[in-house]
C-alpha cells in the first residue's frame, strides 16, 4: 500500500511538472521606460517589477506603438497595428478587426482559463467585446481612458456594474481571486492596468510620499516639465509595483509561480515631459521615447535569473513567443509579424538576424539596431547617440538612402488605405453572442449644436442639446430582429425634465420622455492630484426608456427630441439595448 501511494505521488509530480504553463500579462498605461527603478529612475521605488527582470529575462531594446490602442492590437494579434484596422484611439478607431485570430482565443481553443482585468481598447459592442475575442471572463472597462478611479462603472461580461476601490487595485484584486478559483486548469490571465494614464488619481499612500519631493532628474527640456504631473505619474507607478508585488506573493502562496510565466511591459512612452533615460519623446512621438518600452519575462526554472537580450524586439513577438512556450498553436491566424523570442530567452543569441522595424502613428519612424530613421528623414546613430541629438545622414548617405526607401515602400505598402476614411465598420447591435450593447457618447456623432462635455471623446457625454433639429447618431448594424429594452444613462435638472424623445433606426421608431429630474454635481477634481484635460464625471441615473422593434440590417440609429420643455433635453451619457425576446 505504501508503495502504491508513493506512486501515485510520483505521478502528481511529475504531472505537476509537465503540466502547462500558466501565462499572466500585465500591461501598464503611459508608463515610460524611465518609471521603473531598475531603469534608473532615483524618485521611485518599483522593488516587485524589478524582482521580475532580476529573476527572468530583461529586454534592453523592445519597442511598443506611440499610443494605447496600436499596441494592444498589436500585442493581441502578432501583427502590426496598421493591418489589424487599429488606426485610432476612440470612435471605433481602436477596434481590432473581427477576422483577426486574438492570442486569448488561441489559449482558449488550447483549454484555457482566459481573463482580462482592465482597460481593454479594442472594441466595445459584439464582436469586438473581450468575451466574443476569447477571454471567458472580462471586468474593466473597453473604452481608451476613464475619467473616475474610484468605486466606478465596470463592464463585467458585457453588464454595468460598479466597482469596488480604487481601480488598479480593484482589478488585481479580481485577478488574484480568478487565479486561485481556477489554479487547477492551466490559465492565461491579462491584466491591462489603466495607470499612469490620466485622470492623474491616485490613494494618499502613494501620493504623500512624492506630493512634496524635490526631483533630482529633469526632463532634457526641463521647461517643459510639469513637476506635479511628474510626482503623481511616479506615486501612480508605486502603487502598480505594490499591485504586481500582491500579485507575485498569491501566485507564490498557491504554489503555481514555479509553472507561471509573467510578462511586464508597457503599451507607449511617458505620457508627459519626465525623465525617460535622456530619450527624445514622449507618448504619441514615433522618437525612441515614444515606443521604447521595458519588457520583462521571468519563468522561474525555465529562463535563467539575469538574462539580458540585447536585439531589437518588438510587442508583435510577444504572441508567437507565448505560443512557443507553452506549445499552443497558432492555427487560424494570419500572417504574423512577430517572431518567437525563445530562442533568445534560453540564450541562443548565434545567427539572430538583424530587423527592421516601422514605428507608426500619422508620422513614420524606421528603427534597426544601430539606427532610427526620424519621421522628419534624419538619420540617428543608436548605439553613439541614443537620444537623437545629431543627425548623421551626411556621413553615413548610403545608409539613409536605404532607410528611406524602406519607409516609402512600408508606407505605400501598409498606411495607402489605413485610417478613418477607410472605415466603414458599423456598430453592432443584438450580434447572437451578446445579450446586452452598450451605445456610448463615445462612439456618436452629436449633430446641430450639441457638444462633447470634452474634446477627447473617450468616457464623455453630449451636451447642449437645445433644439429639435438637433440629434445623436450610430453608424450601426442590427444582427438579430427582435424587440429590445432600451436603457438610457442621462441627467437632466427640474426645469428641463419632461422632454419627449425619438429613437429611431431607419423604419422603426419609438417615443418616450425624460419624465424624471436627475441634476449631480460634476466629480472627478476634489481627487485629481492635476487638474486634467478629460471630462469630469456625474453620476448619470439609468433609467429605463421603453422598448423597440428592430430589424437585421444596417442603418442609423438616432436619438432626436420631438418637445423639449425647458432649456435643454438631457445630457446623454449611454444607452443600453437588450434583446429581450
Amino acid at each position: 500500500m505504501k508503495k502504491f501511494l508513493t506512486v501515485i505521488a510520483i505521478s502528481l509530480i511529475t504531472f505537476h511538472i509537465s503540466a502547462k504553463p500558466n501565462v499572466v500579462v500585465i500591461l501598464t498605461d503611459d508608463q515610460g521606460w524611465g518609471d521603473l527603478s531598475i531603469n534608473g529612475n532615483t524618485a521611485i521605488d518599483t522593488p516587485n517589477v524589478d524582482r521580475l527582470a532580476r529573476d527572468g529575462a530583461m529586454f534592453d531594446r523592445f519597442y511598443v506603438s506611440p499610443v494605447c490602442a496600436p499596441t494592444r492590437a498589436e500585442f493581441l494579434t502578432g501583427r502590426h497595428h496598421v493591418r489589424t484596422g487599429v488606426y485610432g484611439v476612440t470612435a471605433g478607431g481602436e477596434r481590432i478587426n473581427p477576422d483577426e485570430v486574438l492570442i486569448s482565443e488561441l489559449f482558449q481553443r488550447s483549454g484555457y482559463k482566459t481573463a482580462a482585468f482592465g482597460k481593454w481598447h479594442s472594441g466595445m459592442q459584439f464582436p469586438y467585446h473581450p468575451n466574443a475575442r476569447g477571454f471567458d471572463e472580462f471586468y474593466g472597462f473597453c473604452s481608451g481612458h476613464w475619467g473616475n478611479y474610484y468605486d466606478t462603472m465596470i463592464d463585467h461580461n458585457g453588464d454595468i456594474t460598479t466597482g469596488t476601490g480604487y481601480v488598479n487595485n480593484d482589478f488585481t484584486e479580481r485577478a488574484m481571486d480568478y487565479i486561485e478559483t481556477h489554479q487547477e486548469k492551466p490559465f492565461f490571465v491579462y491584466l491591462p492596468l489603466n495607470t499612469p494614464h490620466s485622470p492623474m488619481q491616485v490613494p494618499d499612500r502613494w501620493w504623500n510620499k512624492f506630493k512634496d519631493l524635490e526631483l533630482t532628474q529633469d526632463h532634457r527640456d526641463k521647461k517643459k516639465e510639469n513637476i506635479d504631473h511628474t510626482r503623481a505619474a511616479l506615486a501612480m507607478c508605486e502603487n502598480i509595483d505594490w499591485n504586481v508585488g500582491r500579485l507575485l506573493s498569491k501566485l507564490d502562496e498557491l504554489k503555481l509561480a514555479e509553472n507561471t510565466i509573467v510578462v511586464y511591459f508597457c503599451d507607449n512612452g511617458p505620457n508627459g515631459n519626465r525623465w525617460n533615460g535622456d530619450m527624445r519623446g514622449k507618448k504619441g512621438s514615433t522618437d525612441e521615447g515614444g515606443v521604447r518600452s521595458p519588457l520583462f519575462i521571468r519563468w522561474p526554472g525555465k529562463i535563467k535569473p539575469g538574462t539580458e537580450v540585447l536585439p531589437i524586439c518588438s510587442a508583435y513577438d510577444l504572441l508567437p513567443t507565448l505560443a512557443d512556450l507553452t506549445d499552443v498553436p497558432m492555427s487560424g491566424t494570419k500572417p504574423i509579424d512577430g517572431t518567437s523570442l525563445k530562442p533568445l530567452l534560453f540564450g541562443e543569441v548565434n545567427n539572430w538576424p538583424d530587423r527592421t522595424l516601422a514605428h507608426y502613428w500619422h508620422k513614420l519612424s524606421i528603427r534597426t539596431p544601430g539606427y532610427r530613421l526620424d519621421q522628419k528623414g534624419n538619420l540617428y546613430d543608436m548605439v553613439t547617440d541614443p537620444g537623437q541629438r545629431t543627425a548623421i545622414n551626411d556621413q553615413v548617405p548610403e545608409t539613409a538612402a536605404s532607410l528611406k526607401e524602406y519607409a516609402e515602400k512600408w508606407r505605400a505598402e501598409m498606411v495607402s488605405r489605413h485610417g478613418k476614411e477607410f472605415d466603414h465598420r458599423p456598430f453592432v447591435i443584438g450580434h447572437p453572442g451578446a445579450k446586452m450593447t452598450q451605445i456610448p457618447a463615445r462612439d456618436g456623432v452629436g449633430k446641430g449644436g450639441i457638444k462633447r462635455s470634452c474634446k477627447h471623446a473617450n468616457d464623455s457625454y453630449f451636451t447642449n442639446w437645445t433644439s429639435l433639429e438637433d440629434s445623436i447618431e450610430w453608424h450601426c448594424e442590427v444582427g438579430q430582429t427582435g424587440k429590445y429594452k432600451v436603457e438610457l444613462f442621462y441627467t437632466c435638472p427640474d426645469a428641463d425634465a419632461g422632454s419627449t424623445v425619438e429613437l429611431s433606426f431607419n423604419d422603426e421608431k419609438m417615443v418616450g420622455k425624460i419624465t424624471k429630474a436627475h441634476n449631480p454635481p460634476l466629480f472627478g477634481m476634489e481627487r485629481d492630484r492635476v487638474e486634467r484635460t478629460e471630462s469630469y464625471n456625474k453620476d448619470f441615473k439609468r433609467v429605463t426608456f421603453g422598448t423597440i422593434i428592430l430589424k437585421k440590417g444596417e442603418g442609423t440609429l438616432k436619438l432626436q427630441a420631438l418637445e423639449i420643455l425647458g432649456a435643454q433635453v438631457m445630457d446623454f451619457r449611454l444607452m443600453l439595448l437588450t434583446r429581450i425576446d
